[in-house]
């Protein structure tokens, strides 16, 4: 039996609600079925939720602990954990109409939620901000991250805008802070290509491989801040993961606060906010898909000098 078409559930607290679909098996109640499949949540904590009416049936309707388990449906929950760690900075919108939002997005917020966050991303924020239950991200930045970040807010346009990436349709500037070397700065500016692979144990790392270049970034000199440090612009014509710090640790230029290269550093019980990455997405521009007019976006924020 063909299971119902989802339901357009609201949003709560910012976060859009999730499905699971309910396979044939041995399980007895919903909640034995939910404490096996999704165990990274305890089965108390599970049993709570389900009291408090945070988990629905195919209806929409909410089911308590002792509610039978059925295959072949969907349940639907809202992802929160407890002990979420609180980022403390703040994102701004920097322009919203009927089909694009931009924002500029602080360091450590990550884009969508993902292991540890969930309130504590920049899609959630802006979710609860606009009450946009269909905001969908464009683009992502890493969590270390700051600056520009685009969001589709209908449906119908969002491939529209994503196509623009895809088919690297936008010019992407960015800033970074990193040592100065005299042979590198020598070259300035020019266009850097490499390979660039995930790394086979450090899966967090890309690695500079032989082979056809897959990645092809223009760097140039901003300014000497002192004898050792300089700013960068980058201008990548290519989107591959960690495709700017990877290039630019290759050249023996490992950006300041980076804790992936050239070392991977293990992960912070407590984040270190002082020391954020000094990589900023600074600007965007492409030709809108939708209106067909320019656009052009800049960054408010700042690096540390």
């Amino acid at each position: 039996m063909a299971r119902p078409p989802k339901l357009a559930l609201p949003l709560r607290d910012g976060v859009a609600a999730s499905a699971l679909a309910c396979p044939p098996g041995p399980w007895a109640r919903v909640l034995d079925f939910l404490a096996e499949r999704l165990p990274l949540v305890a089965r108390e904590d599970w049993a709570e939720r389900m009291a408090r009416g945070d988990v629905l049936d195919d209806d929409g309707l909410a089911l308590d602990p002792d509610a039978p388990y059925r295959a072949q449906r969907r349940l639907y929950y809202w992802r929160w954990l407890a002990d979420e760690p609180v980022v403390p900075f703040d994102a701004r919108i920097v322009h919203l109409d009927e089909h694009l939002l931009v924002a500029d997005k602080p360091h450590f917020l990550p884009v969508t939620p993902k292991g540890r966050y969930v309130q504590q991303t920049l899609l959630t924020r802006l979710r609860r901000e606009t009450g946009l239950a269909d905001l969908t991200p464009v683009h992502r930045l890493d969590r270390e991250t700051a600056g520009l970040t685009m969001f589709a807010v209908q449906p119908a346009t969002r491939d529209a805008y994503q196509r623009l990436f895809r088919e690297r349709d936008v010019e992407k500037v960015y800033e970074a802070i990193a040592p100065w070397r005299e042979d590198v700065g020598a070259r300035l500016p020019f266009e850097y290509e490499s390979r660039l692979e995930e790394h086979p144990v450090d899966f967090m790392q890309m690695r500079t491989v032989a082979g056809e270049p897959n990645a092809r970034t223009r760097i140039a000199l901003i300014e000497r801040l002192d004898a050792d440090r300089a700013r960068y612009e980058l201008r990548p014509h290519s989107g591959v993961k960690h495709q700017l710090r990877a290039q630019l640790c290759a050249l023996g230029l490992p950006i300041e606060g980076d804790r992936i290269y050239p070392v991977l550093q293990p992960v912070e019980e407590q984040v270190d906010f002082t020391r954020p990455l000094q990589l900023l997405a600074r600007k965007i521009a492409f030709m809108d898909p939708v209106t067909g007019q320019p656009r052009r976006f800049v960054t408010s924020l700042q690096l540390a000098r």
